[in-house]
């Protein structure tokens, strides 16, 4: 490989899987590159007691250029050198460290760097809007499993709620608390400790006996025609009355009619549609999952779909396909999808990603595989997939116990009212 300079690592194409390359002239000096095009230089070495360790430099940035991450790991390899261990010594000095500053070697940490960029952003709001502010300050070694207990009843109740500055001009983002909101930080909270064990900085998880909440039980969605009869035509209405953005409208209804992600469909590039083959590419930094498999993710559409997409207006290849206000924006759809549901007469408690389970669970209930559900939904675990087939088949139950009834009332000698239409009145 050749020297690692500013001028090589500018010219390092994204991958389709996390790939190195290493520095000629540093042993050990290297810079791994991610699916989601994220960039973290590295420093491998064997400890004293003859143990191969990677230790993260930092994420390529304003703030740590190539020059600087060279430097830096000319002095590691002097440390090493000279008998000492960086990775070892690193660790040791993380158990005496607070929550916050494991969240902040976390966010700096390669696990994190590979997460998609949707996953990341939201990640990073939990931790600075939620996780910060309740447990920073707490020695990491030292929180207890009714500390994070105290920490859900916090959240959950709104002690975090506030309206935060994004940055953008007039941005404003409304923070709130919640269950659903606890849950998820409660996970993200796990799984930095899973990941500071993993690391070798902590051994005991807190977080990870909070499992009340993970029951497998499904998200509300739209059980029959009727919930989608009321569903498009409510986005219709609102659409004519001018509250609801024709670009919103179809990007709505592109998730029912497809089980995109919301991400998926809001954040669609022209650069990943094709319309002659019906259907949408994403590569892998574009999609939740494709961080992990380094595989692209294909969304085949039906006809409709592509009419839908058909009937946006042209942009360049890294256009948005559903536009914004702002031309370098996502088009955001929490905030118009509750006027749908309100005017739909649809649960309280369905959202949007709702409309991906109904396609899932519908699909399941037609018999679908459970690698058919996978290749439809994207999911990476077969585990998230099951949840739609366990919930078809107690729906198929359902509706045999339906159908039985009557066979079971004749078994018990009883009869069913019926209305009774008199033959002359119906031939009127």
């Amino acid at each position: 490989m050749p020297k690692l300079t500013k001028a090589f690592v500018e010219k390092l194409q994204i991958p389709d899987r996390e790939v190195f390359a290493w520095d000629d002239e540093i042993k050990g000096f290297g810079i791994k590159i991610f699916p989601s095009g994220a960039r973290s230089f590295v420093y491998q070495y064997r400890s004293p007691e003859g143990r191969t360790r990677r230790l993260t430099i930092g994420k390529l940035s304003d703030t740590l250029t190539t020059d600087m991450a060279r430097r830096k790991a000319k002095e590691l390899a002097f440390q090493v050198h000279s008998g000492k261990d960086p990775q070892g010594e690193k660790q040791e000095r993380r158990k005496a460290e607070t929550v916050g500053d494991l969240l902040d070697a976390y966010l700096d940490s390669e696990a994190f760097q590979a997460k998609a960029d949707s996953t990341r952003t939201v990640d990073r709001g939990r931790i600075e809007r939620h996780l910060r502010p309740t447990m920073g300050k707490h020695f990491a070694d030292r929180v207890t499993p009714e500390m994070v207990k105290r920490m859900h009843r916090e959240i959950t109740e709104g002690k975090t709620a506030a309206n935060v500055k994004t940055g953008r001009s007039r941005g404003l983002a409304k923070v709130r608390g919640g269950k659903g909101t606890a849950d998820k930080a409660v996970l993200l909270l796990s799984a930095l400790y899973k990941w500071a064990a993993e690391q070798g900085y902590l051994k005991d998880n807190p977080a990870s006996t909070m499992k009340c909440w993970q029951t497998g039980t499904r998200d509300t969605i739209l059980d029959s025609a009727d919930d989608y009869r009321r569903m498009f035509e409510a986005i219709q209405e609102l659409e004519d009355e001018k509250r609801l953005r024709s670009p919103a409208a179809d990007a709505i209804r592109l998730i029912a009619l497809t089980g995109a992600r919301r991400g998926e469909v809001s954040g669609l590039r022209w650069k990943y549609v094709d319309l002659k083959a019906g259907r949408i590419v994403l590569p892998p930094h574009a999609h939740k999952t494709g961080h992990r498999s380094g595989k692209p993710r294909i969304i085949m559409l039906p006809a409709e779909a592509q009419a839908i997409i058909a009937r946006q207006p042209a942009g360049e290849a890294d256009d948005y396909v559903f536009r914004a206000w702002r031309a370098d924006s996502p088009i955001e759809l929490g905030r118009e999808w509750p006027k749908v549901r309100t005017r739909a007469r649809l649960p309280a408690d369905l959202g949007l990603h709702g409309l991906r389970h109904s396609i899932g669970t519908h699909f399941a209930m037609q018999g679908a595989s459970a690698v058919e559900l996978m290749e439809l939904l994207g999911h990476k675990q077969v585990e998230t997939t099951l949840r739609y087939i366990h919930y078809a088949e107690d729906a198929r139950k359902t509706i045999a116990e339906r159908a039985a009834s009557v066979a079971l009332a004749g078994l018990n000698g009883e009869t069913e009212k019926a209305d009774v239409i008199e033959l002359a009145e119906a031939r009127k």
